[in-house]
């Protein structure tokens, strides 16, 4: 579970073009340097004390800690000044040939760079219709920002963009795949053969947002 969960950190990492990852008491860090989310911390195997510790010594706003435990279970050790992400879930697949067929009127493009692969499917008149990347890390990799967008959902898109993305994974000699999927994603996921491995459960430092009582 934990060697998934730091593969997952890992392509996460590689996706999002930040550096990579620090191993840290409570698992692993993440510069990610943006306005809407300054640092990731995410909790590996980590005791309640060690994670509370952690809380305690942020104090940069837009912060972020993720673990893979359930909402309930991390809850207790945040301050109101916390604010909690839509839950997730820590998934997975083993890896196997997918035949990419997009529907009539779409074309699915794929492209690799340092590591990152690249999937867009467009529409007949060039717009992108749905799209989705893997960071590379190893024999796996991990699947992130898979989107459709909203005129053209519900005409199996997302399904494209997976299947285009597993045969690009498996040419790079990638055998496991692994992502984080919000509440909505998993259903799809589910339906591919994706398991789910564990809650992924997040919390942003966002002190301006508290109001006193």
């Amino acid at each position: 579970m934990w060697e998934i969960a730091r593969s997952w950190v890992d392509g996460w990492t590689v996706s999002r073009r930040t550096p990579k990852p620090v191993d840290t008491p409570w698992g692993l860090s993440i510069d990610v340097g943006l306005p809407t989310q300054v640092v990731r911390h995410v909790l590996l195997d980590t005791d309640a004390g060690t994670a509370r510790e952690l809380v305690g010594t942020v104090t940069e706003p837009t912060t972020c800690v993720k673990g893979f435990l359930a909402p309930d279970v991390m809850a207790p050790w945040f301050s109101p000044a916390w604010e909690p992400i839509d839950p997730c879930f820590l998934m997975a697949v083993e890896l196997r040939p997918s035949t990419v067929r997009a529907p009539d009127g779409y074309t699915a493009t794929t492209g690799t760079t340092d590591g990152l692969v690249s999937v867009r499917v467009l529409a007949a008149d060039g717009q992108v219709a749905a799209r989705g990347q893997v960071g590379l890390s190893g024999t796996a990799c991990v699947f992130d920002q898979i989107i459709t967008e909203e005129a053209h959902q519900r005409r199996g898109l997302g399904t494209v963009v997976m299947a285009a993305l597993t045969e690009a994974a498996i040419e790079h000699d990638a055998t496991t795949g692994i992502l984080g999927a919000t509440v909505q994603g998993r259903a799809l996921y589910e339906t591919l053969d994706w398991k789910v491995l564990a809650p992924l459960t997040g919390f942003t430092y966002r002190p301006a947002t508290v109001r006193p009582v």
